[in-house]
């Protein structure tokens, strides 16, 4: 009995308290200069949008913006949660579910106010077809963020943490590619940017279990 009490003495007897914030002050250091990175990106590949100064007047610029960034912020806060070993996924899919909700009452009601003749503009618009691979481009920096962070914690679900983890940094990716896009047909955004988020997500939920394992 003697020998098992210090072979766990042994064991534990350099290990340190972890400071109280460490795992936010990882997120911190793993995601904003990630979300750096996809700016930079941004700029040296599109660059801000040709008519900035008038779109920034716009509700529907700000409608975007705030869609792709509050879904960032449910997802990036359920990752937090997520990487503790005792960790929930708490309510991210029913506030992820009423954020598109709400978004998806935005979008049927510009389609309503709108002749006929606009709702292919609205819904395709011109750049459907690589709007969503962009935006997949540009939350690839955010996802190597996600990843080194949940690496550095004990996360137990890893395939949830790896979508969850995803789907942050698709809507960070979708947030910083909004700043060029000039897109303003918020059904064009439901479905295309939703698409990129999405396909980011599937793409952490397969990674998840590769490369989370502790």
């Amino acid at each position: 009995m003697r020998k098992t009490d210090d072979i766990i003495d042994s064991l534990v007897g350099e290990l340190k308290p972890v400071p109280r914030h460490a795992l936010a002050r990882r997120f911190v250091a793993g995601v904003l200069p990630a979300l750096a990175v996809s700016l930079v990106l941004m700029l040296a590949i599109l660059g801000l949008r040709i008519d900035m100064a008038e779109a920034l007047m716009l509700p529907v610029f700000w409608i975007k913006s705030a869609y792709n960034a509050l879904l960032a912020i449910a997802a990036f806060l359920a990752a937090y949660h997520l990487a503790r070993p005792d960790g929930s996924r708490g309510r991210f899919f029913q506030v992820a579910a009423a954020i598109v909700a709400i978004m998806t009452v935005v979008a049927v009601s510009q389609l309503m106010m709108s002749p006929a003749e606009t709702y292919r503009s609205l819904i395709i618009g011109s750049s459907a077809l690589h709007c969503p691979l962009l935006i997949f481009l540009f939350a690839l920096p955010v996802l190597v963020g996600n990843v080194w962070v949940l690496r550095r914690g004990a996360p137990t679900d890893l395939r949830l943490t790896g979508f969850i983890a995803g789907i942050a940094a698709g809507a960070a990716g979708a947030w910083v590619y909004s700043w060029f896009c000039t897109e303003n047909g918020m059904p064009f955004v439901l479905i295309w940017y939703s698409l990129g988020i999405l396909l980011t997500g599937i793409l952490g939920s397969l990674l998840g279990p590769r490369l989370l394992r502790w």
